[in-house]
């Protein structure tokens, strides 16, 4: 399966066919195939045999890319401006001073004391319930610990489509299954997660703001109408993913609080600098507990040190997020106007990205790269999504939205454009 020989979806020899084939005993083969089915590359159903699965984790849609040639103008990487960007200097000076005098032994507290309280505050101004903190490398690190507290192999986990490529690869890797969530600039729709919940999903994973690759956004109406849903289902688990604090302007509806076992994850990344790798984490006490018991028994804690830069960036108030959230909005207004001049329907309600529907995704990536253009294909980002493309504008300048709104009315070419849901 890691040559290619395999393809997604194709059907596997019964385990005592191959057993004879390979001439070794049946037990072996059915241990390599529940080796397999644990690791998420393939799947059992029952009569019907054993199949590669059709998105293994073997499958990085990190590798479904465009290489950027030179010369080519890149908005494709989802990377924040790294002139919105704080610098780092001053505030990792003054933690490595303030370790030289407090140095952190073994058995000290996990989290920077001035960080909890900061983070605390953060959270009760946006009404996440009180709960236990956590630190963790960042979001996709803190979905990883909540997901492997709670599910086992085979459970299915609901997530937005289209939806972050890594948190699709992540899902099938732990060995779950996924279910695709349509969404809207609200996000998540209310039927499609009570769909999902009534046909046995266990978690529903959810982006309050700067949704990757779309910009939904979690409204207020939104926020209610999925809280009415959850409560139907107890307990189901839900995670909260808000890596936009920092970066828009818009106010958090979270669903955290509304079931039995939730999580709200918040990373620094896209506001002070993705190599920073630190997000916080709360939820109920025992999810809280067991993501926090399993962390001391691998890396033990997030450095102490970068803790305390984030704590002295935040005291100098490094990043203003309404002038940086007011920056990307924009960039994305003046594109998603730039291409509705030109009759191109696109969706960026916050956040970095600009999503486009196109009746032909590979034509439209294949046709912009060769106008100069280089965007991410939407086959990253979907499951069973209409196809598209994601444009990030956090370098866009202004003088840039026409032309390549332009390119990308030549490249999507005449006919009608279906939504993203």
């Amino acid at each position: 399966m890691g040559s290619g020989e395999l393809k997604p979806g194709q059907l596997l020899p019964p385990m005592r066919e191959l057993a004879v084939e390979l001439g070794v005993n049946p037990n072996t083969v059915a241990a390599a195939y529940r080796i397999l089915r644990e690791r998420g590359v393939i799947e059992t159903s029952g009569r019907r045999g054993s199949r590669v699965r059709p998105k293994p984790a073997t499958t990085g849609r990190e590798y479904v890319r465009v290489d950027v040639p030179e010369g080519v103008r890149d908005v494709a990487s989802g990377n924040p401006d790294p002139a919105l960007l704080p610098s780092l200097a001053k505030a990792f000076a003054a933690a490595a001073e303030q370790a030289d005098r407090e140095p952190v032994l073994y058995g000290d507290d996990p989290m920077e004391p001035e960080l909890a309280r900061l983070t605390r505050a953060d959270l009760d101004a946006g009404g996440v319930p009180d709960g236990p903190l956590a630190v963790t490398s960042g979001s996709l690190d803190a979905i990883e610990r909540v997901l492997a507290a709670h599910l086992k192999t085979g459970d299915t986990v609901a997530v937005e489509d289209p939806g972050w490529g890594s948190l699709l690869d992540l899902v099938p890797a732990l060995g779950l299954r996924t279910a695709p969530v349509g969404l809207d600039d609200e996000g998540p729709l209310p039927d499609d997660v009570r769909r999902v919940l009534q046909a046995g999903a266990r978690a529903l994973i959810v982006t309050d703001r700067a949704q990757n690759p779309t910009g939904a956004a979690v409204s207020a109406a939104r926020a209610r109408a999925l809280r009415a849903v959850l409560r139907e289902y107890p307990e189901t688990l839900t995670i909260d993913d808000d890596h936009g604090h920092g970066i828009v302007d818009l106010p958090l509806h979270s669903l955290a609080g509304v079931t039995q076992s939730w999580a709200f994850v918040r990373s620094v990344a896209k506001a002070y600098g993705p190599d920073l790798r630190l997000a916080v984490l709360t939820g109920d006490a025992v999810t809280v507990d067991r993501v926090g018991g399993r962390h001391r028994l691998g890396p033990g804690w997030v450095s102490r040190i970068t803790q305390r830069a984030v704590v002295r960036l935040r005291a100098d108030d490094a990043v203003d997020a309404r002038v940086v959230g007011a920056a990307y909005g924009r960039r994305r207004d003046a594109l998603i106007a730039a291409l509705a001049e030109r009759g191109v329907k696109a969706y960026g309600r916050s956040g970095l990205n600009v999503w486009i529907p196109v009746p032909d995704e590979t034509g439209a990536v294949s046709r912009l790269l060769h106008a100069g253009w280089a965007v991410a294909p939407g086959a990253r980002f979907r499951m069973s999504a209409p196809p598209g493309i994601r444009v990030t504008v956090s370098t866009l300048r202004e003088a840039e939205a026409g032309p390549l709104a332009d390119a990308i009315a030549l490249a999507v070419g005449p006919g009608p454009i279906r939504s993203y849901v």
